[in-house]
């Protein structure tokens, strides 16, 4: 006898709809994150970036607690919260990297491959920028095989491209920081991501300039 009884249609139908309306929650709570970032860091003054990502973290964190399990807000929480330490600098900052770093490396355990792999790419780039031991957690080859991972998940992406052309740069490989720069230029419009392919496709031709410097 078959025990198994038939799921019915309506069933069906409403866990579909409740799915669907749950990734297009975590679709929006992704974009309300990126666009309150976006607007921090391209559309106020450096003197306002610390209290705005202060602000955002709060944000943040609050998502993080009603969706504990998916990927795209951890990372987003971990770029806000990355992005806030930069601006507070000094040794009061290395605390919230730290929790950057962790939240990152959450995140990649339960989707690596979530927003393109931009866990791979921001947990690189701490490794580059942050100061090794016994202050920080710093490590270029940890960067480069984070970084390395990013790209090779978004090959065509202009952060992953960005970011590791930074990493060439600061270890001295200026050719190979402008190959990255290059690339990063031509990477595709990101939908619904104007200000901030705008703003990176600046900071891209004022490390272009740097790199130019460094060649002469």
């Amino acid at each position: 006898m078959n025990i198994i009884k038939k799921i019915p249609a309506t069933l069906l139908i409403s866990l579909s709809l409740i799915s669907s309306f749950a990734i297009a929650s975590v679709e929006e709570d992704v974009s309300t994150l990126q666009k309150g970032w976006e607007k921090v860091k391209y559309q106020s003054p450096e003197s306002a970036h610390e209290k705005g990502f202060e602000s955002l973290i709060k944000e943040a964190n609050q998502l993080v607690v009603q969706n504990p399990n998916r990927a795209e807000i951890l990372i987003w929480q971990g770029i806000i919260e990355s992005s806030y330490a930069g601006a507070k600098g000094g040794l009061g900052a290395l605390a919230h990297v730290k929790n950057a770093k962790k939240t990152f490396e959450k995140a990649l355990e339960i989707n690596p491959m979530a927003l393109d792999g931009s866990a791979y790419t921001s947990l690189g780039s701490l490794y580059y920028q942050v100061p090794g031991w016994p202050i920080g957690f710093g490590d270029d080859k940890k960067a480069a095989e984070y970084l390395k991972k990013g790209l090779s998940i978004n090959p065509d992406g202009i952060d992953p491209n960005y970011f590791y052309a930074d990493f060439l740069f600061r270890s001295g490989d200026y050719p190979g920081a402008e190959k990255s720069l290059r690339k990063a230029l031509q990477a595709p419009a990101r939908n619904g991501r104007k200000v901030a392919d705008d703003g990176r496709r600046k900071e891209i031709n004022q490390l272009l300039e740097k790199v130019a410097e460094k060649r002469k």
